[in-house]
Parts: structure tokens; sequence; C-alpha cells
């Protein structure tokens, strides 16, 4: 009898983790790491939820570490079979996870030496750089809309989500089981926006029996006016106030939207050419391998490139990889942009230049994604006073804006939107990847259209095709 155990993403937006058993088989789809409040952030120090020597196959939606985030864990404790995903995916993968280990070895050092740590004796890192490289060799890529049985009577597709490179939705089959009928399941992943840079809108979905959607948004809009308009309106007030405009960003999808919109803005003459400094070795990397797949590259985007144009640099563009080019940065006075992870201020160099620049009335901090409750980015973004950074309060008197319409994520009409894509609505529609108010909310807006949809709860375990 085929099942699906929610162990993360439920009640929650971060950690997403879904456990399908089927065929006599368990497979993973998402293994991400949880963010936010403490309490959400403790379940990824707790032993995983069923042994991971146990789990048969990963399939990810994407490379976000949210959703691809536990995967060195696991593989620490005895996960050693495939893992699913596109090859954009693969590529990405490859950077994240090593960088993720990096990081999180940095803050436990980092910790321990100021002896901010209220761990005894002394902060350990989640796990590794070479926990994560030790895991890369288990990544098998899928082309999108590419069939592929991972076990005998159980089938996987792949199409495009639209949120960063190569996301997708998975489309997963599972043949009849004794008088259990085929059952379709589909795997929203993140869903992306549509009409935006770089990457084609999400693909339409599938006739399915159950489906997972994600409700990052799912109660709000992220509103008409271009994110690029709003770029420009920031970096002109910054310019006029002599400061730094500050963007905590994810290196991977935000960072490359941002750059591709401001080197289009200076080509209109819309915004001054300034220095503008991406501080992620991970965004450093990240960008050639925007650029190198094209495969999910819109119509425009392709077009730039074949015509030699270098869509994602700015005129004045530095990438900073050293911890020594990352410190230069302090010093560079006058009107200039940063953009650094993370997207929430949770971890990495972002923090380094929020606790320099923060002080500064002069200086504007732009915040262009989702903040999750319980983030440093969802303190600024609520009007703090103060930001806590590494052991010490940092007074906040910068201006702090936000665009959401740089968000990667669909809103409630651009869910909907995509939802409308389905030839027949789902059996039973499971909403998931969001804050309790939002997914309270696309529970309601699904059953006015007569759809029966569930908000499950963390660990809760239904049985497929009933």
């Amino acid at each position: 009898m085929a099942s699906i155990r929610f162990l993360g993403a439920a009640g929650t937006v971060t950690g997403s983790r879904y456990l399908v058993r089927a065929q006599g088989r368990q497979i993973l789809v998402d293994a991400g790491l949880f963010q936010g409040h403490k309490d959400l952030r403790l379940r990824n120090w707790a032993p995983f939820p069923v042994d991971p020597v146990s789990i048969d196959a990963v399939v990810l939606t994407h490379a976000h570490i949210d959703h691809a985030g536990a995967i060195p864990l696991l593989s620490r404790n005895g996960f050693h079979q495939p893992i699913y995903c596109t090859p954009a995916t693969r590529d990405l993968a490859q950077l994240l996870l090593p960088d993720s280990g990096r990081l999180q070895e940095e803050e436990a050092r980092y910790a321990n030496e100021k002896g901010y740590s209220k761990h005894a004796p002394r902060a350990l890192p989640l796990y590794s750089e070479a926990d994560a490289l030790a895991s890369l060799h288990l990544f098998v890529p899928v082309p999108y809309h590419a069939p592929r049985e991972i076990f005998p009577g159980i089938s996987v597709q792949y199409r495009r989500a639209g949120h960063i490179l190569g996301s997708a939705t998975v489309e997963m089959i599972i043949a009849p089981e004794g008088d259990r009928p085929e059952c379709r399941i589909l795997f929203s992943g993140d869903l992306g926006r549509y009409d935006v840079p770089i990457l084609p809108d999400p693909e339409p979905a599938p006739a399915v029996d159950e489906l997972l959607v994600e409700c990052t948004y799912g109660d709000r809009l992220h509103g008409d006016a271009p994110a690029a308009r709003g770029l420009e309106q920031v970096i002109l007030a910054a310019v006029r106030r002599g400061g730094a405009v500050v963007i905590p960003a994810f290196a991977v999808g935000r960072t490359q939207e941002i750059l591709y919109d401001l080197r289009a803005l200076e080509a209109s003459k819309s915004i001054p050419e300034l220095p503008v400094f991406v501080d992620s070795p991970m965004a450093v990397d990240a960008t050639p391998i925007y650029l190198a797949h094209r495969e999910d590259h819109d119509a425009e985007m392709s077009r730039l490139i074949s015509d030699g144009v270098e869509p994602l640099r700015p005129a004045r563009l530095t990438f900073s990889r050293s911890p020594a080019q990352s410190k230069a940065i302090n010093h560079v006075e006058g009107p200039c942009i940063i953009l650094s992870a993370s997207g929430m201020v949770t971890g990495g160099r972002i923090l380094h230049h929020l606790a320099n620049r923060l002080p500064d009335e002069r200086t504007t901090v732009l915040l262009v994604g989702f903040q999750a409750d319980g983030t440093r980015g969802a303190s600024l973004q609520a009007g703090a006073k103060s930001l806590r950074i590494h052991g010490a309060e940092i007074p906040v008197r910068a201006q702090v804006e936000t665009l959401s319409g740089f968000s990667a994520h669909g809103d409630r009409a651009e869910i909907d939107r995509w939802l409308a894509t389905l030839p027949t609505p789902p059996r039973r529609v499971f909403c998931v990847h969001g804050e309790p108010a939002a997914l309270e909310a696309s529970a309601t807006r699904l059953h006015a259209r007569g759809w029966n949809a569930v908000v499950p709860r963390h660990l809760e375990e239904v049985t497929l095709g009933e």
C-alpha cells in the first residue's frame, strides 16, 4: 500500500522532505534543512525520522538548501543510493552543498573564537565540507521530459518549475499494487514566477491523482510593479543619500536575476554605472553555470547571449571570492551595490556587511525574497531597531526596503495560474511549504473551487490513492 509521510515543509516553509513508500521501496522527495525559529533548526540536529540506510533513493526538485541541504547528513549516516535531479541541479548542488558545510564550519569556528556559543564545551558544525563532498558522487542527472523508471513500478518525470536554474516539478507514477490502481503524484517543488528574466515560465502540469503544492505566498500578491522598476527607484534614492545598497540575496537565482536587471537598467541609462560587488564565492561560481545551461534559458536570455551580450555583467562588476576581497568592500565609500548571501540573513558574509553598514543612516538594506519567521531578515522587515550579529547588538539606522517582485516564488495568483493548467482536479491536494496563514488561505481557496485540499501535519503519514 503506497503512502507518503511529511517529514518537513508541513506547517512551515522550510525543510522540504517527503517520504514515499511504494512497491517495497522508500523514496525521499527532497532532503532539505530547516531554517528560521530555533525549534525548527533543532530538527536538523535530531536523528532523521527514518533510518537513512533504509532510504532507497532521493529525488530532488532543485538545489536550494531547504530542499537539498540534508543530503550530506544522510550520506554520513549511511545513505549511499542514487540522488535523481536535473543536470543543472546536479551542477548547482556541487557548489551549494560543500559551501553549506564550509559555512557551518566557519560559523562554529567563529563562535568558539569569540566565545558566544551556547553549546558546551564547544560549537560544532551540523556537517562539514568533507561530508558534503563525499555525497556528490551519488547524483544522477535526468533531463526534462525524459521519464525515468527508478525502480520497477516507479517512474519519475521532470518539468520546468521556473524557480531557479534546474528547478522542476516531479511527476511520480506508481504502478498498480495488489488491488490498488496506478497512482500519479505531482510534487510542485518551488514554483517560479511568470514573465521574469532568464528562466522560462513554469510548465503546465499533467493530470494526477495526488498533488503537493507549495504555498509560500499562498496568502499574498507580489503586486503589478515590475521588479526592475522598484530596483531602479531604490538605487536612485540611495545615490541621492550617498550610501551603499546592501542586498541579502541567495547566491543561486536571486543574485543572477538582480545582475540581469542591473545590466539592463544601466544599458537603458535608467541608473548610473555604480560599483557592484558580488561577495559570495558560491555566487561567483554559480553565475557561469547559469550562463552554461542553455536548456533552462528563456527566449530573451538566449537572444542576448547569441548577440554577444553578457546579460549578467553590469559595467563595474567585481566578484569577491577571498576573505580579503570581502573585507576590502568595508572601505568602499559612496554609492555602491553589495550583493551577498544568505538571502534570509541566517549566515554568510552578509552578516559582516550588515554589521558594518546597518549603523549608517545613508545605507539601504534591500530585501528581495521571502523572509521566514525567526530569521534576521524577517526581523529587519518587521522594523527591528537592532540586530544580533556575532554575539553583538547592531543598531539599525539604515533604510530597510522590500521588493517582493524579486521573489523566485509565485504569488497566490501565479500559483492559481499554474493550478489551472491541470487537465482535471486531483483527487486530493496537500498544501505544503508555507507558513500556517498561507497554508490555510491556500486550502480555503482550493475548497472554494470544489477541490479536496488538506494541510498535513509534521510527520503525518497518509495512504495514497484513497
